[in-house]
């Protein structure tokens, strides 16, 4: 085994006697040789294992510590009990989502229990490959396919109304009637994807109901909005089977308007596929998600297999293109960033429109970003022409978590660093502070 792993042998027996840790490293390597799911581990380790309390580190409030991997490793090997007091402490803080009480808020557990499986979840993903080489996705209309099944199966027919008859609703389950009513302001993509999730209420009831449980999560608002996610990667699996959309993507250089095309998907619904690619044994890249608004407020983020701080932070740097999308919008933006830990992330955003737009209404907008790690990014056909290894623009995850002394775009100094002035001159930032 330790030979398998690449380390020795009395490497591993420190590891089974619990006097060093399970690295990120081992675990991909125990994935990989004997089929092993990570999250066996994962899920029972103090706070959620290095990962997820790395992510409650980066907050800016403990900035001024600068505690680096090796002191979370031994913090978590010497006083696993005392890291997992401290993340049950501050979830219930809820520090990062203005100080709301975790409790109070559906959605932060609705979050942790799809980051808790990475975003990836393999019985949805096998029986929605299954039922889309029932329909035979690749020899016909894929919505026409999926209206049959429900007519069929289901007794429930689709019915397009016009928009002045749904006013404010894209989507309706009239059991009465026994219909699957859409509205007319829904493009293609989104109407197969809202047939395909129909058809994973139906379905998929059983394995959603089986996760649903697992959770265990305490409001019932957070259940229907967990029950609604899933039903939802289901309807994409369904659209993007796993293994013919991974095998798109490695073919055509994950080009994501190819993929749409090929697919049927909109932007954002491969954007998200994308994040989902961790079946053992067949992983794609490790993408991240994050979607936001003009005033920076984030609607969705999905680190995946990817661990991004760009994903977890509160803040964001006005530097990074995502914020620079909604002055062009409909054009892919490629970005080379640098983070103050030196990792590198190859990056590309968007804009995207909610369906059920009309004239005269408001005009709704939001930015989606993506991004992988520079190192894996060279198979990326938005990689050509881009030195991975050159020049970056160097970005913080927000003004009050970054320590970069020098840069013209600040807006306010970091947190746990003493602010200093000096009447005599003036550096190129507005703020100087102690340590730079």
């Amino acid at each position: 085994m330790a030979e398998m792993l690449g380390i020795s042998a009395s490497y591993l027996n420190l590891i089974e006697r619990n006097q060093r840790p399970l690295s990120a490293t081992l675990l991909l390597g125990l994935a990989e040789s004997f089929d092993f799911d990570p999250r066996r581990f994962a899920a029972e380790e103090p706070g959620g294992g290095e990962g997820a309390l790395r992510k409650r580190l980066a907050d800016p409030m403990f900035a001024d510590l600068e505690i680096d991997r090796d002191e979370l490793a031994e913090w978590l090997a010497a006083a696993p009990g005392g890291a997992e007091a401290f993340a049950r402490a501050y979830d219930r803080m809820g520090q990062g989502v203005g100080g709301a009480a975790a409790e109070d808020d559906p959605i932060l557990p609705v979050r942790r229990e799809i980051e808790r499986w990475r975003n990836h979840f393999a019985d949805l993903d096998a029986a929605a490959e299954e039922v889309a080489d029932e329909l035979r996705l690749g020899a016909g209309d894929l919505y026409g396919a999926i209206s049959e099944r429900l007519r069929v199966r289901h007794s429930i027919a689709i019915r397009i109304l016009p928009a002045d008859v749904m006013p404010g609703t894209l989507r309706r389950l009239d059991l009465h009637a026994r219909q699957l009513q859409m509205s007319e302001l829904l493009d293609p993509a989104s109407r197969t994807f809202a047939a395909a999730y129909q058809l994973a209420q139906n379905e998929a009831r059983e394995q959603i109901d089986a996760l649903a449980r697992a959770a265990d999560l305490s409001s019932r608002a957070g259940e229907r909005m967990y029950r609604r996610h899933l039903a939802g990667y289901w309807a994409a699996a369904l659209m993007m089977p796993y293994g013919r959309f991974l095998r798109a993507c490695e073919t055509t250089g994950y080009d994501i308007e190819l993929l749409q095309r090929r697919f049927g998907a909109g932007f954002e619904q491969v954007a998200h596929r994308l994040t989902t690619l961790s079946r053992v044994g067949a992983r794609g890249l490790p993408f991240f998600m994050i979607r936001l608004d003009r005033a920076g407020q984030v609607s969705k983020r999905y680190s995946g297999a990817s661990n991004a701080p760009l994903v977890e932070a509160n803040g964001r740097c006005p530097l990074w293109r995502l914020h620079h999308v909604f002055d062009r919008p409909g054009k892919l933006m490629v970005q080379l960033v640098v983070l103050e830990d030196d990792s590198r992330w190859l990056t590309l955003s968007r804009t995207v429109a909610p369906q059920g737009q009309r004239y005269g209404g408001v005009g709704a907008e939001f930015a989606v970003g993506l991004g992988v790690e520079a190192g894996m990014a060279s198979p990326l056909a938005a990689a050509q022409g881009i030195d991975l290894a050159g020049g970056a623009t160097p970005i913080g995850l927000g003004c009050r978590a970054c320590f970069r002394p020098e840069c013209p775009q600040r807006s306010a100094p970091p947190l746990g660093r003493v602010l200093t002035v000096n009447e005599r001159e003036r550096g190129v930032s507005p703020f100087s502070f102690a340590g730079d």
